[in-house]
């Protein structure tokens, strides 16, 4: 399986060398990019908003605490998973509700239902929160390091990680350059102190095309 899957990264590599810019070159089929240029938190003061993550380092966890507010990262610094903080004085984060790895996924404990609604407002019309088979994390490989891909030197680490939220984007390395397809769906987020968050995935480009870069819908508390 690891082998299959080091030959798809090895093809991607040597596709990029002929579409060096392969971010760009299917323009509008996927998502619509972001176009704030502000990261972090964009409240709309009603309990939803919208967050906008730079997920572009392989080497890096995104810390999300939607209790808070707040946004903490790691960089990732050996294949055991082991984490360091970044920043000066930075530590650890000690609460956090889930947090973003490139397109990986993990929560703090918590489990993630899968809806079929496709917009916010649809779930928080509902008269009660969605109920159904609540997927907690498991443990996967995560890529960590890409720099020797055409040597078929890839990096990587082992890491807790959440497959039902990672759903929001199905990422095909059968075709190059890779079809990136978002479900479009809302995910039920249930933490470990019982309270819920809703969850959109809208974009994972900025406006430059450049793939990584997040744009997260959001409720909380539902």
């Amino acid at each position: 399986m690891k082998l299959f899957r080091l030959y798809q990264l090895f093809a991607l590599g040597a596709t990029m060398l002929l579409f060096p810019a392969c971010d760009g070159i299917l323009d509008g089929i996927y998502d619509q990019p972001r176009t704030t240029t502000g990261y972090g938190f964009n409240p709309n003061g009603d309990g939803t908003g919208t967050l906008f993550i730079d997920a572009t380092d392989y080497a890096q966890w995104t810390y999300i605490n939607l209790h808070t507010e707040e946004i903490d990262s790691t960089r990732i610094t050996g294949t055991d998973g082991t984490e360091v903080p970044m920043g000066e004085n930075a530590s650890l984060p000690a609460e956090w509700d889930f947090a973003i790895h490139r397109y990986d996924v993990k929560t703090n404990g918590g489990a993630v239902l899968e809806t079929e609604a496709t917009s916010l407002d649809a779930v928080l019309l509902m008269s009660s929160i969605p109920t159904g088979n609540y997927v907690s994390d498991t443990e996967t490989q995560i890529t960590i390091d890409m720099s020797g891909m055409m040597e078929g030197n890839i990096l990587y680490a082992t890491s807790s990680y959440n497959a039902e939220l990672a759903k929001w984007l199905d990422v095909d390395t059968s075709t190059m350059p890779p079809i990136y397809t978002l479900s479009n769906k809302v995910y039920i987020l249930r933490m470990a102190d019982g309270t819920y968050a809703a969850l959109r995935l809208t974009a994972f480009r900025n406006e430059q095309n450049t793939s990584g870069h997040l744009t997260i819908e959001y409720a909380y508390p539902l």
